[in-house]
């Protein structure tokens, strides 16, 4: 007799639907980073094999209050994508250094102290994906559009570090992200008394 759907919580009013166990969790360390326009064109592989830690986006909105006759109530106002934060591992070929490096370069030519003429110059696209532990499947994409480095930090050094490796930290700025797998393209709007019509 198997238990393992016993695990679970109950279910329904009283418990009378049962219980139905436990989902699989998306386990933290089965992802993978990809960019795109990030550094030279051409082959940007060592970003991803470099990545250490990634966050996930973060999303913001402001609060807009409306004052009524006895009381206030809040709106919705302008969101915005809170930076994430990515660790990189530095490496011996000075391969994903040499790559941040050049991105940096873009954002702003530290020998001519000139800049570009505008984002799209310096700009990139990240995907922030979740896998299953396989060569293929994806459970959870994000698209970050319109990404740039915000900061840059590369880990000093210590003759008592044992066990250490040396890397490079991002702090990223974006304009938009994106999940197929989590957001609704079309989500149906509705009133607090029922769906929104067009009459």
């Amino acid at each position: 007799m198997s238990t393992l759907t016993k695990f679970g919580v109950p279910m329904g009013p009283d418990g009378q639907e049962g219980r139905k166990g436990v989902l699989q969790p998306k386990l933290k360390y089965r992802f993978r980073i990809r960019t795109i326009n990030f550094g030279p064109i051409g082959d940007q592989s060592y970003f991803t094999q470099q990545v250490m830690t990634a966050d996930k986006p973060k999303l913001q909105h402001e609060e807009v209050t409306l004052d009524v006759y006895t009381s206030k109530v809040y709106v919705a106002g302008k969101h915005s994508w809170q930076t994430v934060a990515v660790k990189l591992r530095d490496d011996i070929t000075n391969s994903v250094s040499k790559l941040v490096g050049y991105q940096l370069q873009k954002q702003h030519n530290h020998y001519e102290q000139t800049s570009p003429a505008a984002g799209v110059n310096y700009k990139f696209d990240m995907y922030v994906e979740v896998m299953d532990g396989g060569n293929v499947n994806v459970l959870e994409q994000w698209i970050l559009e319109g990404c740039w480095i915000q900061s840059y930090e590369n880990e000093g050094l210590d003759y008592a570090e044992n066990n250490g490796v040396q890397t490079i930290d991002l702090t990223i700025r974006y304009d938009n992200a994106t999940s197929t797998e989590l957001m609704t393209a079309n989500p149906i709007l509705t009133s607090i008394g029922g769906v929104l019509s067009g009459a």
